[in-house]
């Protein structure tokens, strides 16, 4: 098993690859590192948008079980939120 952890800064216009992909399923916990109110981090597929996908609240952590080959796209709004990122990758 190996473990990779980052801090990625996000754009509020481009989305960002903070997951890539691996060739086994892996657990990813997101982090929205922000403190401050009205402060979100989208996450979703490649044309990831404010409008179009679910949100991580500041603060707030969230997990999920991502299958191979599966990538995850970030944006923030306001634009320089930084999203801490733990990727558990099963390599057996």
């Amino acid at each position: 098993m190996a473990i990779v952890h980052r801090l990625v800064t996000l754009s509020d216009t481009t989305p960002t690859e903070i997951v890539g992909h691996d060739n086994q399923p892996h657990e990813v916990h997101l982090h929205n590192m922000t403190k401050s109110s009205n402060e979100y981090i989208y996450i979703g597929g490649s044309a990831v948008g404010t409008g179009n996908s679910i949100h991580i609240d500041p603060g707030e952590s969230i997990t999920l079980n991502l299958g191979p080959e599966d990538r995850l796209w970030a944006i923030s709004d306001p634009d320089g939120l930084e999203v801490g990122v733990l990727d558990i990758r099963k390599n057996d």
